[in-house]
């Protein structure tokens, strides 16, 4: 049976445009037509879809209004923003990704230029990706402070068994499809005194990390930022691969680690690509590598962390399927058997810091 996608453009070519291309692939068909957020929240109320297509700037209710309305009147919906917004405009995407869209792609400024075969394969893969998530979930206040106490009470746990887990260590997070957002429920929860440097590929273009950085080191204990060349690991500091590139981590004469990136093509279709990541430490001197796998679409990280497994010890943990917006990722490290542990979204700073101690 086709999926059922609701097209929310104020543009008329836009719009006729985006449903040619998503009728042109047999699992989409477009049941849903809306100008605006309005007439889309009217359409929401009395129809079923799969999923929706929505522009950002629109007359009367904007994409992120309509969002924020999707979430007062508890209407869970399967969002892909689809903006020429979307490639400067990085904050919106971010304000969106929050207001709980599952993800996004850049609409050229001219219609014509969607019916280009780039764009027309970028939009179906997110798209189907999207389709198949999850339904994002609303979170009320109590949850929120719940995570707070629950974070108290593992830095207690963290300050008695500091100092038992000794030698180097290094975390390597993968995520992608509703990464964002997980990441959210991870990195402002890792305490500012972890012992190991953290390195994260989420699958994003170029000019949307930096922004991803900003907002997580806004809301996080750990400094977080978007990796530069050459940059030095440090202790209880996040690195975001830069969008466009692969991120590997090299050694810098003696113990000391720092960022390289390299222009190969894509892998596993993204760019960034984890797997590179993974396959970087391999020759590293490490004592402990803990590698975590978040939500996702596709199998990145699966084969750089079998390739790695093979040379040096690592631990694996991966999210479960009941948190991950959409189980690929860490289905396909825990299919081909090279998870240690899997984990619920909001088990996994826990289990990262009780796995690396404090500094």
């Amino acid at each position: 049976m086709k999926k059922k996608i609701l097209v929310v453009d104020d543009s008329a070519l836009m719009r006729r445009v985006l449903c040619d291309i998503i009728n042109s692939d047999d699992s989409f068909e477009v049941t849903g037509r809306a100008i605006n957020g309005l007439e889309a929240l009217e359409l929401v109320k009395k129809n079923t879809y799969d999923a929706i297509v929505l522009d950002v700037n629109m007359p009367r209710m904007n994409g992120l209004q309509f969002l924020s309305e999707l979430r007062k009147a508890g209407l869970p919906q399967r969002v892909m923003m689809a903006s020429t917004d979307t490639m400067e405009g990085a904050q919106t995407t971010m304000d969106a990704l929050e207001l709980g869209a599952l993800d996004f792609v850049h609409k050229p400024d001219q219609a014509n230029a969607c019916r280009e075969g780039g764009f027309t394969k970028d939009f179906l893969r997110t798209l189907r990706g999207v389709v198949y998530s999850r339904l994002p979930v609303f979170e009320d206040k109590a949850k929120e402070r719940q995570k707070k106490t629950d974070t108290q009470h593992l830095m207690g746990l963290l300050a008695k068994s500091s100092g038992k887990i000794t030698g180097s260590k290094i975390v390597a997070i993968a995520s992608s499809t509703g990464g964002p957002k997980a990441l959210a429920s991870v990195i402002p929860f890792l305490p500012a005194n972890l012992d190991a440097p953290v390195v994260l590929v989420q699958h994003m273009p170029k000019g949307f990390t930096a922004t991803l950085a900003q907002r997580l080191n806004s809301t996080s204990k750990i400094a977080v930022c978007e990796a530069a060349e050459g940059q030095i690991l440090e202790k209880g500091h996040v690195y975001i691969a830069a969008g466009g590139m692969h991120m590997n981590v090299v050694l810098s004469g003696g113990n000391s680690y720092r960022i390289h990136y390299t222009d190969e093509p894509q892998r596993e279709g993204v760019k960034p690509c984890a797997n590179y990541m993974y396959e970087s430490l391999i020759d590293s001197k490490f004592d402990h590598i803990v590698c975590c796998v978040l939500t996702g679409m596709g199998a990145d990280g699966t084969e750089g962390i079998k390739n790695l497994k093979a040379k040096r010890k690592a631990y694996v943990i991966s999210q479960d399927e009941a948190t991950s917006t959409i189980y690929g990722m860490p289905k396909a490290v825990y299919t081909a058997g090279l998870s240690d542990q899997v984990v619920g979204l909001d088990k996994v700073a826990e289990e990262i810091s009780l796995r690396i101690g404090l500094s």
